[in-house]
This record gives C-alpha cells, sequence and structure tokens, in this order.
C-alpha cells in the first residue's frame, strides 16, 4: 500500500499537489489499511545544546533595560488640560436648540423606512445571488458526475407549482362580446 501512495507522488513536485493526492488516496483506501493512515507527527531533530553565555547575556540585557526604564521619570500632565475653561461656559456662547417642525420630522422617518426598505432588499437581492451561485455551482459539479443526473435536474416539473393568477379588472365584462377567430 506504500509503494502505490509513491506511485502517486509526481515527478515534478508543485505546492499543494501532493498533499491533494494523498488525502484522495487516503479517501479510497480501506479503514484496515495501516499503511495510508495519516499521521501527524514529524521526523525528530537533534536538540542543539543551549550556549549558557548566550542566556546569560539576553538576562543581563533585560536587566539592563528594566533599570533603565524604572529609572525614567514620568511626565505629569498638566490639570489645565482636564479642566473646561470659565469663558467657554457662558450660556452666551451656547447655540439654542432648534426642534424640527412636524413635516421635517415626518420627512425624516419616512426616509429612514425608505432607507430600512432598500436594505432588507439588497440583503434579499444577496442572499438570492448567493443561492443562485452555490446552485450553479453543485448543477457543475453533478455534470462532471452524471450528465443524465443533471439533465433529469433541471428538467421543468410543472406540478411542483401550481400557479393561477388572476388580475383585477378593469372594465365589467360584456355580455354579448364575440371573441375574434384566428389570433
Amino acid at each position: 500500500m506504500l509503494c502505490a501512495a509513491r506511485a502517486l507522488r509526481p515527478r515534478s513536485w508543485a505546492p499543494g499537489t501532493y498533499q491533494t493526492q494523498m488525502r484522495l488516496a487516503r479517501r479510497s483506501a480501506s479503514l484496515l489499511s495501516w499503511e495510508l493512515i495519516p499521521t501527524r507527527a514529524e521526523p525528530l531533530q537533534k536538540k542543539r545544546k543551549a550556549d549558557p553565555r548566550k542566556d546569560q547575556a539576553a538576562k543581563d540585557h533585560s536587566k539592563k533595560t528594566s533599570k533603565k526604564l524604572g529609572k525614567a521619570t514620568q511626565e505629569l500632565i498638566p490639570v489645565e488640560d482636564f479642566t473646561i475653561p470659565v469663558r467657554l461656559l457662558d450660556k452666551s456662547r451656547q447655540r439654542p436648540r432648534e426642534g424640527h417642525s412636524p413635516e421635517e420630522r415626518e420627512r425624516r422617518v419616512l426616509l429612514l423606512k425608505r432607507w430600512a426598505l432598500s436594505q432588507q432588499q439588497e440583503l434579499e437581492r444577496d442572499s438570492i445571488k448567493a443561492t443562485l451561485e452555490a446552485q450553479q455551482e453543485g448543477l457543475g459539479e453533478l455534470k462532471l458526475d452524471s450528465a443524465e443526473l443533471c439533465a433529469e435536474t433541471v428538467k421543468w416539473d410543472p406540478s411542483l407549482f401550481p400557479c393561477e393568477k388572476e388580475k383585477p379588472h378593469y372594465t365589467s365584462p360584456v355580455s354579448n362580446y364575440r371573441a375574434p377567430e384566428g389570433r
């Protein structure tokens, strides 16, 4: 079984192709064949001996930088930055709040309603578009597997949607009307 997996390996290796072929080989292999069960381990590497001088130098460096940060004085923010000047608190400098007229409020409410409706319609269009794209992708995959099955899938069945439409009549029916022959 291991030889069969090696035979699937391409001679010119491109990124992802070998993994895909191995995945397909694993799917088609039986569950009892232990040669093709994916293993997530990697070969062990030799552990390198750490240099104690480098480790000590790194520790000393971090101690020095922490001492430097501790010695630095923190800048204090002046209290004036947090207070509002009295001259800005004067009532004459404040704008009066003007309410909108009832017509303007009604116009804004209607505008918000139209905006909400357009956003809802856009979401519906997006969801329909995504559904149609998924449907087309599924039909393409089905066509690759079986063209006959795909043809049966897209065939129209009028019994699925019985639809009777009746629109309003603008005039009353004429009792003695004779329809013309032909078209």
